[in-house]
């Protein structure tokens, strides 16, 4: 049982390997690179990803990547594709083909079936010399010195690289496409994500939950609006213009100034000039404004009127914290 230096020693090899192979990539960023991501751009049909072994798992997590980020992209796998599944390929589809050595059997016979339907042909691939660099209209190169692994057998190293090169494209897909965050949320509807991208402090209002008062509005009757509605708070409002809020905060500073509750009216304890925001922000960025300012509520308005007001707990509550 190896000890917990050599262990950690171990783990920093590989880390330490990896990182450096995947900077040295930047060397390797050259007119084929560009190349790509034009064609990929000008391209009416979709990027088929392919390949064997891990190289095929490296696909299958770049299909994932590109489809999230605006560019349509299909896996295809090198040994099914010989044996029928090509016909996934369609007549404008950017084919890239990853592998390490690029002498693969399944890659020798696919790679000239791609070339023959008419097909552009990428392979990335870590041999310059291979067949399927050969083969390739154009080639990505994620050549590595050696793999992480310490008999430089496992593809670590290699995989890493090539993973890192495929990002590398899909970035330069997305802001070339000008790809922004609202436009991620349609991919990403579900889960915390997708909330952070899409929700907005509209969605969050409560149809009956709108508290509000006048600003001669007796301070009793603040108290049971704030109470009813539970959100902490009151807008005061005028003739349909907000004017100020009330929050339970003001509610106790008030008390423990003995005001006179009655004769106090909303207008005296109120604060005119409350954190208001637009009921098309995002909740998540609602949520920073409030811890920024240490505030529990923040007034909401649509077209510049009194719309309602947002609780934290209101943004909690839907979990994308």
């Amino acid at each position: 049982m190896p000890d917990k230096t050599s262990i950690i020693q171990s783990a920093q090899r590989t880390i330490q390997l990896e990182a450096a192979a995947v900077a040295h990539l930047t060397n390797y960023l050259n007119e084929d690179f560009t190349r790509v991501v034009e064609q990929i751009l000008s391209s009416n049909g979709r990027v088929v990803f392919t390949g064997i072994g891990k190289s095929a798992n490296i696909a299958n997590k770049l299909v994932a990547t590109f489809n999230s980020t605006g560019t349509p992209a299909l896996f295809m796998h090198a040994a099914d594709a010989i044996h029928g599944d090509l016909g996934i390929v369609q007549h404008d589809d950017v084919v890239i083909c990853i592998s390490k050595s690029g002498n693969s059997p399944e890659i020798k016979a696919l790679a000239p079936l791609v070339k023959s339907m008419g097909n552009t042909l990428v392979g990335m691939v870590g041999n310059l010399e291979s067949f399927l660099a050969q083969q390739a209209d154009l080639v990505i190169n994620t050549t590595v010195e050696k793999e992480a692994c310490p008999n430089n057998l496992a593809p670590t190293t290699s995989t890493t690289a090539q993973l890192a090169m495929g990002d590398a494209i899909a970035i330069c897909l997305m802001e070339a496409r000008g790809f922004t965050a609202r436009d991620f949320a349609k991919y990403h509807p579900g889960g915390a994500l997708g909330k952070k991208l899409y929700l907005t402090l509209g969605d969050l209002l409560q149809p009956l939950d709108h508290p509000r008062v006048s600003e001669k509005t007796p301070i009793k009757n603040v108290i049971i609006e704030i109470s009813a509605k539970r959100r902490g708070a009151t807008a005061v409002v005028e003739n349909d213009e907000l004017v100020g809020v009330i929050t339970d905060g003001d509610i106790r500073r008030m008390l423990e100034n003995n005001l006179d509750l009655g004769t106090t009216v909303a207008s005296d304890i109120m604060n005119p000039n409350p954190k208001t925001l637009s009921a098309d922000e995002l909740a998540v960025d609602a949520f920073h404004v409030m811890e920024s300012n240490s505030i529990t509520q923040i007034v909401v308005l649509r077209d510049g009127r009194y719309a309602g007001i947002v609780h934290l707990h209101d943004i909690l509550r839907e979990g994308i914290f």
